[in-house]
């Protein structure tokens, strides 16, 4: 092993030994090389005469760029938009964002924290989550109603088994019993869970009340206690997009992240979905956990493991991408940008809540429980909602997912509000065609 990550693990273990055995092989061979990268920045620090360190071209007017590149970019300067980005992300866009989730979510004030390391986007810092902290045949407790791409990055990629749960009970709320048994029937059998936490959920866009937040940690926390090692990863990508007085508003992450030092949090969001800037791939990944002593030692040793990892697989997010992120957060109409838009999505919402409250759609479907985020999800009755989906799109020029056998999601984030009606409407008619047929 590089005599780095034996350092690195040194480190990490000094702070909390279980973070260590939590580590997949991969994660404790992880390291942040040195060579050229600290040779490069040493010469950038003193190399008054010559710098030919770095692998990009100049000319006398700094950065080589082609104007064609840099025109749209208007007063935007080459070094700060085409130069590599490090590979742990911009320091003031880590900062900014580690102040912002401060903000978003009171509960961190007063715990330590890592900073966070920019991935691209959710999805890669969901693949980089899983090469440290997930091994072949590690399981990933999840809901049987999911995102698609975790079969990709966690079964197909690292060769995890996925288990699932029941997401629903039959009040209206998350079956936290369903969870709590798989939970636990995992950590007896391995000693160690995996557990990927996504709120506002896809596909069914339901944020947990407080008291079934105060659920989940309990059983987390509780499964830590009783010997076993518990890595939760809080999926965020849609934080903040709450719609109802119901849905928590803080991250499930502000509850585990200094619960039990042999329970990890590991908080992955981004400007993605928050900030509506969807291709520019600006995610992160935070950590929290408990540890002795100072916690900056041990965070710096993940955010190096993290980036480390980065390094070995894109090198680093886009420069012109975190620059616009960093940019769009410094500007004073920031927050009423934001407000905007969510004012738009909220109204959607419950639109959407509105229409479905019409008895003359309860013989086609029932309605899952949502309150948040992009989407909203039915039950089928009658009709398999793979044949529905083809005869809406074919018939009517309707586009929606099917989910299995009878679940059809529904993304209300990109239907006008005045069209919520009309939409439903259709997606009734096409059950009733198809009854007929």
């Amino acid at each position: 092993m590089n005599p780095i990550a034996v350092q690195l693990n040194e480190t990490i273990a000094q702070g909390n030994p279980d973070l260590l055995e939590m580590l997949s092989p991969l994660g404790r061979a992880l390291f942040f090389p040195k060579g050229i990268l600290s040779q490069g920045a040493e010469a950038k620090e003193k190399a008054h005469r010559f710098n030919a360190t770095i692998g990009i071209a100049t000319d006398s007017r700094g950065t080589m760029h082609l104007d064609s590149i840099m025109a749209p970019l208007g007063d935007m300067k080459p070094e700060e938009t085409l130069n590599y980005a490090p590979s742990f992300g911009l320091p003031a866009l880590r900062e900014l964002w580690q102040d912002a989730l401060r903000g978003k979510n009171p509960g961190l004030q007063d715990k330590p924290i890592s900073l966070p390391v920019v991935t691209a986007g959710v999805t890669h810092g969901l693949s980089t989550f899983a090469d440290l902290w997930v091994a072949p045949q590690d399981g990933i407790v999840l809901p049987e109603m999911m995102w698609g791409n975790y079969g990709l990055i966690f079964a197909v990629r690292k060769g995890a088994r996925i288990l699932g749960h029941n997401l629903f009970n039959n009040s209206g709320g998350l079956d936290l019993d369903s969870f709590a048994r798989t939970v636990r029937v995992e950590a007896e059998a391995r000693g160690k869970a995996i557990v990927l936490l996504n709120f506002p959920q896809n596909p069914s866009g339901y944020t947990p009340t407080e008291a079934e937040y105060d659920r989940m940690a309990d059983i987390l926390a509780e499964t830590a206690a009783n010997g076993a090692r518990v890595i939760a990863a809080v999926d965020d990508a849609y934080f903040g997009l709450f719609y109802t007085p119901e849905a928590a508003r803080e991250s499930l992450f502000v509850r585990l992240a200094h619960r039990h030092p042999r329970l990890l949090a590991v908080k992955l969001d981004g400007a993605t979905k928050e900030n509506f800037v969807w291709g520019l791939r600006v995610g992160f990944i935070t950590y929290g956990c408990p540890v002795t002593g100072d916690s900056r030692p041990v965070y710096e040793a993940l955010e190096k493991k993290t980036a480390g990892c980065i390094r070995g697989t894109i090198s680093n997010a886009s420069h012109l991408s975190q620059r616009l992120v960093l940019q769009s957060m410094r500007n004073p109409d920031y927050p009423k940008e934001k407000q905007e838009k969510f004012e738009i999505l909220k109204r959607r919402a419950l639109r959407v809540k509105q229409v479905l409250a019409d008895p003359k759609y309860a013989e086609a479907w029932d309605v899952y429980p949502f309150n948040s985020g992009y989407f909203m999800c039915l039950r089928l009755k009658s009709v398999d909602a793979e044949v529905l989906r083809v005869h809406l799109l074919d018939r009517y020029g309707v586009g929606l997912i099917s989910l299995g056998q009878a679940n059809l999601r529904v993304a209300f984030s990109c239907i006008e509000e005045n069209d919520i009606q009309a939409l439903f409407d259709i997606i009734l008619q096409g059950v009733k065609d198809l009854a007929k047929s």
